[in-house]
């Protein structure tokens, strides 16, 4: 009976493909000629070859050689780590590496791995030379990640059949593969998943030119045209990251069509940015509510993170995560071991008047 049971799990191995079926998107190598019926150019904004690919120039130049010559040995790309704030392009660069390699792609969210044979499912369905990108990375589960590195530098997996002193442990060998790991907290990733990535890129907050010219890039491929001090105004206004960008170029390509003759112009990305609540700095009205807080509630600061979610409503991750990098970036907002103060600028900017005797440096003693 054992031995029939200890066969039973071996070959729940062999099936484990089916089961993954609801964690991965597999996306072929083979570049689109021509957009399938029904489908949005909305849909396309993303390039497909790291020519496409605007901004970032030192990681391109990089990954460029690396692929290339991996391309020329046949041979997979080493391990990519891809760290970043959102927004700036880690998932499409993954995409882009497997089209320039002429590989499969298949993706997933750490998130997504819920236990060991999920993992399993997925690597054992795998093609040689497939880029396997897994997104926040830093969320994997211990007992995932422990599979991982033997994954990541013997190409096995390592599995356990039986239970007890019955126990005993197989490894099934797996064709050689790329994994991209995204992450937008690096240091949350351990040590040891860290090491054992061949090549670390960094992605930095994009300038006002490269963000121009994706703007209107996208707007070319949204079929509508945009002028030039129009697409520096919106770039302005893009918090340095092409998601946001692409977000408001959608929106801007509807005020014209319906107040204008299609043309983005300056005149319409004003009003349109007054009508979205989005102001010269690319604040909106939730960075807004932040700052005037800070200022009104607790007199500039300093007030902590958790304090400070709760009076906005809003989760303390969230808030760290995702609004305070890029107000702390615009010099609106210090984060010092007291708590978060409102800067001169904050005051200026927002309208208010700061109390004499009130300073955004933090006291020292």
């Amino acid at each position: 009976m054992r031995k029939k049971s200890e066969d039973s799990e071996y070959n729940e191995i062999a099936q484990l493909a089916y089961q993954a079926g609801g964690t991965t998107h597999i996306v072929r190598a083979e570049v689109p000629d021509e957009e399938t019926d029904g489908e949005s150019a909305d849909t396309n904004l993303r390039p497909k070859l790291l020519d496409e690919f605007l901004g970032q120039s030192q990681i391109k130049e990089n990954l460029s050689v690396f692929i290339n010559v991996a391309r020329e040995r046949k041979e997979p790309l080493d391990h990519l780590f891809l760290i970043g704030p959102p927004g700036l392009g880690k998932t499409t660069l993954a995409e882009i590496t497997a089209h320039e390699l002429g590989a499969d792609f298949k993706v997933t969210s750490a998130p997504a791995l819920d236990k060991p044979k999920d993992l399993a499912g997925i690597l054992s369905t795998i093609t040689p030379r497939t880029v396997f990108f897994i997104d926040e990375i830093h969320r994997l589960k211990p007992a995932i990640e422990e599979m991982l590195y033997i994954a990541m530098e013997d190409f096995e997996l390592d599995w356990v059949i039986g239970q007890g002193a019955a126990a005993r442990t197989v490894r099934i060998p797996i064709p050689h593969f790329t994994l991209v790991g995204a992450t937008t907290k690096a240091g949350m990733v351990s040590k040891p998943l860290q090491t054992r990535f061949g090549i670390i890129q960094r992605f930095n907050f994009y300038t006002l030119e490269e963000l121009s010219k994706i703007i209107k890039r996208s707007a070319g491929i949204l079929g509508c045209s945009v002028e030039e001090d129009a697409a520096l105004l919106m770039a302005s206004c893009s918090r340095g990251t092409p998601r946001v960008a692409n977000r408001i170029v959608r929106r801007m390509r509807d005020f014209a069509q319906f107040f204008g003759n299609g043309v983005i112009t300056k005149r319409i990305v004003q009003d349109g940015l007054d009508r979205l609540g989005i102001d010269s700095l690319g604040l909106e009205d939730f960075d807004r509510s932040i700052l005037g807080a800070i200022i009104e509630k607790f007199g500039g600061g300093p007030v902590g993170a958790e304090t400070l979610a709760i009076s906005i409503g809003e989760a303390e991750d969230t808030l760290e995560d995702y609004y305070e990098p890029y107000l702390i970036q615009c010099g609106l907002l210090q984060r010092t071991p007291r708590g978060r103060i409102a800067t001169a600028k904050a005051y200026e900017h927002l309208g208010f008047e700061q109390k004499s005797g009130t300073s955004s440096q933090p006291e020292l003693f």
